[in-house]
C-alpha cells in the first residue's frame, strides 16, 4: 500500500490569503515554506488512487503528484474517488473542482453526506455536471476500498463537532469528524489518518496503538496559540484541536505509540512549525515524531 502526502496545512493554507502574520509573511518570502490544505492519497489497487478529503487545492495537488496525473487516455485518470473524514469546508470545497469527471465516487459517514447534500446542496449543484455516487464509511467494520481485496478502510469517530454551516441541520447520526483507519491485508500493515482531533476517545486510542504509521492533527503548537495570535478568544482545544505541546498535548501520547512512523499534519499558519528551522522540529525529532512534508510517499 502506498500513501502520498498531498497537503499539510489547516484551513486557509500557508500563507492564508488575508493574513500577514509572521508565518504567512515568511511563507511569501520563502516559497518552500508554503503548504497546501491537508490531504493524502491512498493507492487502492493497480494505480487507482483515492484522495482523502477534497480540499480547495485538489487540482494543484493532483498536478504536483505524478501518480495522480491523467493519462495515457485523454480523459483517463487514476483518481477513482474521494474519502471524507468530515464535512468542513476546507475538506470538501474541492469536490466542485472535480466536476469535469463523468461521476464522482465519494465515501463518507451519513452525517457528512447529509451536511453536503442538505447544507451545501452539492448533490443539486453538481448534478448538471457530474453526479455524486455515495458509499458509506462505516465505523463497525472495515470495507474494501474500490471493491478490491487488499486495502480496507473504516471510520474511527473522533468528535461530534459540526461545521458552522450545518448547525441547524437534521442529520441521521453525529459521526461528524472521524479518523480514517486504513489496512493493507497483504502486508498486515495499517495507517491512521486523523487531521482533526478534538479529543482522544478510546476508539482512537485503540486504532493508533495498532497502527504502523499515524498522521495526526498538529494544527496548533500549544493551547493558547490562537488567542496569543489575536484572531480569536478561544483556545486550541475550544476550537476542536488538541495542541501538540503542553499538559493536554498530543506529542507525549504519540511518542509512546509503537508505530514506526509518527507524523503531524494540518498545521495552522500561526503554528511555529511552519518554519522548518524552528526548535520544535528538533524537539519532536527527539521524540521520534516528524512533521509531514508534501510529496512524501509512505509504503506499508
Amino acid at each position: 500500500m502506498r500513501v502520498r502526502i498531498l497537503g499539510t496545512a489547516a484551513g486557509g493554507g500557508v500563507p492564508q490569503w488575508n493574513c500577514a502574520c509572521e508565518g504567512c509573511a515568511a511563507a511569501r518570502a520563502h516559497p518552500s515554506w508554503r503548504r497546501l490544505h491537508a490531504s493524502i492519497a491512498i493507492e487502492a489497487s493497480g494505480g487507482r488512487w483515492y484522495v482523502v478529503n477534497a480540499t480547495p487545492d485538489i487540482a494543484e495537488q493532483i498536478e504536483t503528484s505524478a501518480d495522480l496525473r491523467p493519462g495515457p487516455g485523454r480523459r483517463q485518470t487514476p483518481v477513482a474517488g474521494v474519502v471524507l473524514t468530515d464535512a468542513e469546508l476546507d475538506h470538501t470545497l474541492g469536490l466542485p473542482r472535480l466536476r469535469e469527471a463523468p461521476s464522482l465516487h465519494v465515501i463518507a459517514t451519513a452525517a457528512v453526506r447529509d451536511a453536503l447534500a442538505g447544507g451545501l446542496r452539492l448533490d443539486r449543484v453538481l448534478a448538471p455536471y457530474a453526479g455524486l455516487t455515495w458509499s458509506d464509511l462505516p465505523e463497525d467494520k472495515p470495507v474494501p476500498l474500490d471493491g478490491g481485496e487488499h486495502v480496507e478502510i473504516r471510520a474511527v469517530r473522533v468528535s461530534g463537532k459540526r461545521p458552522r454551516y450545518a448547525a441547524g441541520l437534521d442529520v441521521r447520526d453525529d459521526a461528524w469528524s472521524s479518523a480514517l483507519h486504513v489496512t493493507d491485508r497483504r502486508s498486515g500493515k495499517s495507517l491512521v489518518y486523523a487531521p482533526a482531533v478534538a479529543g482522544w476517545p478510546p476508539g482512537l486510542d485503540r486504532a493508533l496503538a495498532a497502527a504502523d504509521c499515524v498522521i495526526v492533527d498538529g494544527t496548533f503548537w500549544d493551547d493558547d496559540e490562537p488567542r496569543r495570535s489575536g484572531f480569536t478568544e478561544r483556545t486550541a482545544t475550544e476550537m476542536g484541536h488538541l495542541p501538540i505541546s503542553g499538559p493536554n498535548g498530543t506529542a507525549e501520547r504519540l511518542r509512546t505509540l509503537p508505530a514506526t512512523r509518527r507524523l503531524y499534519t494540518h498545521l495552522n499558519n500561526t503554528n511555529p512549525l511552519v518554519d522548518p528551522g524552528h526548535d520544535g522540529h528538533r524537539t519532536l525529532a527527539g521524540m521520534g515524531i516528524e512533521v509531514a512534508s508534501e510529496g512524501l510517499v509512505i509504503e506499508l
